[in-house]
């Protein structure tokens, strides 16, 4: 640990004590320690003042080099649009009103390229949270104008929509000549239904949730005779691109979670049969028991041929779904895996081929994945073990990452070797799930929520199952 961390960390443990025994005269103040959730809210508001005061309207923070960094020529703010539903769920609700006022300054008419899957779940799912949290009206018209402005990207003969997007000519990055955004992963093809079905139901258009759903038709239905899909697709022609391989990690993931995640609020039957039919071949096909752990792996999308006995960070979002939709045996064992490979090095390495035991990259963005399905676990089982290891995860983070901005990724896991970058989904994700896995059911109920795959937290009563069949057009 760095003597900066070591300062910052001991600064913190003086601010705790301090702010507990403000006003509390009547107590010992040696016998008064801030609970966790409260630990993970301090370090909420840290961050995020260090955010604001090194690189407000940029997209992401630069923490050790105290600078602000854009994704693209011009910013777009994603990280207060990440952090707003964070704020609000830890009740800083001063803080997350100030990025309401943000959201209602920003001009979307900019003549700039963007990636629309990663502007989906983070600007369209933040904006949508503030909308959900806040009913603004004028909120909803710039969510509307958002989504109005990558709308365009869906107009493709599969409609699968291309990888980019002008914000202010509708232009596709495959029609200009270049034909890079003419292939695009399947995660990136199909995982919008959520948003997309939000507001449709918010703005009575079912466009939004139709152009969703054909996209996840279009990826369903180019499936192989065993009924896989592979990795890459070409949007216009629909035939899979590069090796024919399937798998859960980043690429794919996001499509698997939006088909469960999206029946939970909208049970449009459709795609509760993609689902059925999908679940059914992963534990067909992916499944892996090995050396006494249980992996879910890459295959052959046409064999279901063990092509590489490897996984990304990415797919420890599994257990989740698995336990969430009811497969809690298989959720338990696949959690045991990644918590026995996050104990092998003290974060998760980006991809680990567990064939050889060896890691293929070791950077880590402090990802939130297998803290979200360890949340999960607990809430749905009730066992301590699962708060247990969020305890240790917490710990850990603490431990290899906290600096005296806020926190930063590493370059390895091995080394634990600082990188100057913080993942705008720390403020939405991580930060989030180590809340309210501590705060508990008081604070925020698991059972009446859900999860945009980039944690912006939405009522399941806000949507009322008769109205959205009408309003989604299913």
């Amino acid at each position: 640990m760095s003597t900066i961390k070591f300062l910052g960390s001991v600064l913190l443990a003086v601010v705790v004590v301090s702010c507990s025994t403000t006003g509390d005269s009547q107590k010992d103040s040696s016998s008064i320690q801030s609970s966790p959730a409260d630990e993970v809210r301090n370090e909420m508001i840290r961050s995020w003042e260090g955010y604001k005061e090194y690189a407000w309207s940029y997209d992401v923070l630069l923490p050790l080099s105290k600078k602000g960094f854009n994704w693209y020529d011009e910013s777009l703010g994603i990280s207060p649009y990440d952090a707003y539903s964070t704020l609000m769920v830890m009740g800083l609700e001063e803080e997350a009103k100030k990025i309401e006022e943000y959201a209602l300054s920003m001009d979307w008419d900019k003549d700039v390229y963007v990636q629309v899957f990663e502007v989906n779940i983070r600007i369209l799912g933040g904006l949508l949270a503030i909308y959900e949290y806040s009913r603004n009206p004028a909120i909803l018209e710039k969510v509307r104008d958002f989504a109005d402005r990558i709308l365009p990207a869906f107009d493709s003969p599969t409609g699968i929509p291309y990888h980019s997007v002008n914000l202010r000519t509708g232009q596709t990055a495959g029609n200009k000549g270049d034909g890079k955004g003419n292939v695009v992963n399947v995660a990136q093809a199909a995982t919008y239904l959520m948003e997309f079905g939000i507001l449709s139901y918010y703005t009575e258009d079912p466009k939004y949730y139709q152009a969703a759903k054909r996209a996840t038709k279009a990826v369903f239905d180019r499936k192989s005779e065993i009924g896989l899909p592979g990795e890459n697709i070409n949007v216009e022609s629909g035939e899979w691109v590069g090796m024919r391989w399937h798998h859960l990690q980043a690429g794919v993931d996001a499509y698997y979670e939006y088909m469960y995640k999206s029946w939970m609020i909208f049970p449009d039957p459709e795609i509760k049969a993609i689902w059925d039919y999908s679940i059914e071949k992963i534990n067909m096909y992916l499944t892996d028991d090995f050396e006494g752990r249980r992996y879910y792996t890459i295959v052959d999308m046409n064999t279901g041929e063990v092509l590489k006995r490897s996984v990304s960070l990415y797919d420890a979002f599994f257990p989740a779904i698995q336990a969430i939709s009811g497969d809690l045996e298989a959720a338990e064992l696949n959690q045991k895996s990644w918590d026995w490979l996050w104990d092998k090095y003290g974060l998760l390495p980006t991809r680990y081929h567990y064939g050889e035991d060896t890691v293929e990259y070791g950077n880590s963005e402090l990802n939130p994945e297998i803290i979200e399905s360890a949340y999960y676990l607990h809430q749905i089982t009730g066992k301590e073990e699962y708060l247990d290891m969020i305890r240790k995860y917490w710990a850990d983070i603490n431990k290899c990452c906290k600096n005296e901005v806020a926190y930063n990724a590493v370059k390895d896991v091995r080394t634990m070797e600082d990188r100057d970058y913080l993942a705008t989904y720390f403020y939405a994700e991580t930060l989030k799930y180590f809340y309210i896995a501590f705060a508990g059911k008081e604070v925020f109920d698991f059972n009446e929520h859900v999860f945009n795959t980039e944690a912006h937290t939405f009522r399941r009563d806000s949507f009322d199952p008769a109205l959205a069949k009408i309003r989604l057009g299913y």
